[in-house]
């Protein structure tokens, strides 16, 4: 099994005030006819709530899971991804359209998680892998959560900057350029922290990749 296949794991499904209105502008948006991202930034940036909603409701998922594997702690993926959308709302007026407005949001969401991890330690919340059918038994349970958590614990070892990389790419299904865009980087760069990302993680869990 490659390295890419043990990472492929299904994605996760402030102030108080803010996050209220964010549910809140989302709940409104679920069941609309489908916009363009851009459109709805328009409607948004004239504040209309809920075209942001809309927003939320689209990348709300992703945003939480790109948070998630930077950090390994699922409530403070939360939180940031929270305070990820806040600051979104907030700088709205100020967008341009210089690249996707994933790229925009994930480089809040990824500055949002550096911030809550130098307030808080991660801890070792881990997601299981999604279950093989057929109902597995607890011993090929146990087995699967603990690959789990060898993966997650190789991926938070991997350096921020090639870590970041990383999940943008294996989790944020982020293009080349996108994550370009999104660290702010060449394009070379974003090629070189993949390959040492993948290089380390290919090492470190070798064992499991032999096992499978």
């Amino acid at each position: 099994m490659a390295a890419r296949e043990l990472l492929g794991v299904s994605e996760r499904g402030s102030s108080d005030q803010g996050r209220i209105a964010l549910d809140e502008a989302a709940g409104s948006a679920v069941g609309g006819p489908p916009e363009s991202d851009e459109d709805l930034i328009r409607h948004a940036q004239r504040g209309d709530r809920e075209a942001f909603g809309r927003l939320v409701y689209r990348y709300r998922e992703g945003t939480v899971n790109v948070v998630y594997r930077m950090c390994g702690d699922v409530q403070l993926a939360e939180d940031a991804a929270q305070d990820a959308f806040i600051r979104a709302w907030d700088a709205l007026p100020r967008y341009r359209h210089r690249g996707t407005f994933k790229a925009w949001l994930y480089r809040i969401a990824l500055n949002c998680a550096r911030d809550a991890l130098r307030r808080q330690r991660p801890t070792a919340d881990v997601e299981l892998l999604p279950l093989a059918s057929g109902a597995p038994g607890p011993e090929r349970r146990m087995v699967r959560r603990e690959r789990a958590e060898r993966v997650q614990e190789a991926v938070l070892g991997l350096p921020e900057a090639s870590r970041a990389a990383l999940v943008l790419r294996e989790y944020g299904g982020m293009s080349y350029k996108e994550i370009s865009q999104t660290l702010d980087l060449p394009m070379g760069t974003v090629m070189s922290r993949l390959h040492y990302a993948r290089s380390r993680l290919r090492e470190t869990l070798s064992p499991l990749m032999e096992d499978v």
